[in-house]
């Protein structure tokens, strides 16, 4: 019997791309399709979960379909372009290597060939699933002919309770400050924290001395951790910006819970899960218009064309002082969660990929089916 077989270079838990991944897999099997989850690398924490992708040549059978999970570079590519199989790309954004260059030339080196290996799998693929428009675009620009937009399967469809332990302990270290902003992101020079960190200190200089900001993310780049943590401390808010990392998801929604606003600045989002996040917590949001940020955000947010420290500062303290924009934000978010329809998005793609799998052998001349498929456009770049 043919299979969805997924493909991904490491599967990670705890990682929107490793746990999208287990969610689709675990769906396809639930539905009856034969599936089994390829690496190129084994993580330890979930080798009992994965096969070496090169032991598929032996498990081959006739009309599988082969779902390979984008998001870095991989031996895996040049594999997937010489096999007969269907390929369908799921698409998780590569950032530009022009964000790594400064602070990493390895790092940025693999982003520039993750791009390449893209453009020569994309135009042989079949279909091109992209988390975003704004993702499905940029595989209709490297060649990919027919493109589907699913969001990822992995964000809860329903808010994570907090912690409440810690929640208590939050809301008693905010008694006497001022707003609490809090960021969600990678230490990764693409989410550009240190704009955020230019904003609170020009709040803290006129209309907001006690401000605060935490900052949740895993450090991506370290050079760049760094030189945030520094640069905080040469600014003198080193007791008023603190970094985060390895929260439980009620550890997360506690921060959520307690913080008044979510500041997201980043430069290149292909979705922007803490978007989602904050609004299923009713936590207004003020974000630069980059990537896929107003796509997800649907107008539920202040979008910023600028991001000016003064700028942002500016609109943080319009917002923490205007209770019915708040509120109006809030509820906006809250209809914007249900218009994602994020609690199907697994059953949808699977849907997708059955829909492909079970129709005529196509080739990259024609789209593979008819109805929500999107047909590729001529590169507007």
């Amino acid at each position: 019997m043919a299979g969805i077989h997924l493909f991904v270079p490491m599967l990670h838990r705890r990682d929107a791309v490793g746990e999208h991944t287990r969610i689709v897999h675990a769906l396809l099997l639930a539905a009856g399709v034969p599936s089994n989850i390829y690496a190129e690398h084994a993580d330890p924490e979930t080798s009992d979960e994965t096969r070496p992708y090169l032991e598929y040549e032996k498990d081959a059978a006739p009309g599988d379909l082969l779902v390979y999970q984008v998001a870095t570079r991989s031996d895996m590519v040049a594999w997937l372009e010489r096999r007969p199989e269907r390929v369908v790309l799921n698409y998780h954004s590569i950032t530009p290597a022009a964000f790594f260059r400064p602070w990493n030339n390895g790092i940025a080196r693999m982003q520039e060939l993750a791009l390449v290996e893209l453009a020569g799998l994309a135009p042989r693929s079949v279909l091109g699933i992209g988390v975003s428009e704004f993702d499905a675009a940029e595989l209709r620009d490297l060649g990919c002919l027919v493109t589907q937009v699913v969001p990822v399967a992995n964000v809860p469809a329903s808010p994570v309770q907090p912690d409440p332990a810690v929640s208590e302990g939050l809301g008693r270290r905010k008694l006497g400050t001022g707003p609490w902003w809090l960021s969600v992101g990678r230490l990764a020079p693409n989410k550009a924290h240190q704009d955020t960190i230019a904003a609170l200190f020009l709040a803290r200089s006129t209309d907001w001395p006690d401000a605060h900001l935490t900052i949740v993310g895993g450090p991506i780049e370290r050079n760049y951790a760094g030189a945030l943590r520094r640069y905080a401390a040469d600014l003198g808010l080193a007791g008023a910006v603190e970094f985060v990392t390895r929260l439980t998801p009620g550890q997360l929604a506690s921060r959520y819970e307690t913080a008044d606003v979510l500041v997201m600045l980043s430069e290149h989002e292909g979705f922007g899960v803490p978007l989602v996040e904050a609004m299923s917590h009713g936590l207004p949001i003020v974000a630069f218009d980059s990537g896929a940020i107003a796509e997800t955000l649907g107008g539920a947010g202040v979008l910023l064309t600028e991001k000016g420290p003064r700028g942002v500062a500016d609109a943080v303290g319009a917002l923490l002082a205007d209770d019915g924009k708040r509120a109006a934000l809030v509820a906006a978010g809250r209809t914007r969660i249900s218009d994602l329809d994020l609690g199907h998005a697994g059953s949808h793609l699977v849907k997708v990929l059955r829909e492909v799998a079970d129709g005529e052998p196509t080739t990259p001349a024609r789209p593979v089916a008819s109805g929500p498929l999107r047909p590729g456009r001529p590169s507007s770049h």
